[in-house]
C-alpha cells in the first residue's frame, strides 16, 4: 500500500460512515485512540472483526488474548511488525474506503 494512500485515510476527521466496522477500528487506531478502536469491534462476531480484535490485543501487549482471537479468527500471529500488520489489515479492508 503506498505512503500517500495511507495519508489520505488518516488525514480524515473522522471515519466515513460507510466504513465497516473494522476499516472503523483501523482509522482510531492508527489516530492512536485503541480504545474506540477496540470498541469498534469487541462485541462483533465472525472472522474479520477477530482478526482486527486480535491484532488491538497484540499491540496492547496481550499475547495470550492476541492468540485467542487469532485463533478465533482461524490465522496464526503474523510475524510482523505492529506497523506491518495495520497496513496488512488495512490493504485487507481497503476496499470499504
Amino acid at each position: 500500500m503506498e505512503k500517500k494512500e495511507i495519508d489520505r485515510f488518516l488525514a480524515l476527521n473522522e471515519p466515513l460512515s460507510s466504513f465497516s466496522p473494522e476499516l472503523k477500528a483501523l482509522y482510531f487506531d492508527g489516530k492512536g485512540d485503541w480504545d474506540t478502536s477496540h470498541d469498534q469491534v469487541d462485541q462483533l462476531a465472525g472472522e474479520t472483526a477477530a482478526r482486527v480484535h486480535a491484532y488491538l490485543h497484540r499491540k496492547e501487549g496481550d499475547q495470550w488474548n492476541a492468540d485467542y482471537w487469532y485463533r478465533r479468527a482461524s490465522e496464526k500471529r503474523p510475524n510482523l511488525s505492529l506497523d506491518e500488520e495495520w497496513e496488512m489489515l488495512l490493504e485487507r479492508f481497503w476496499e470499504d474506503f
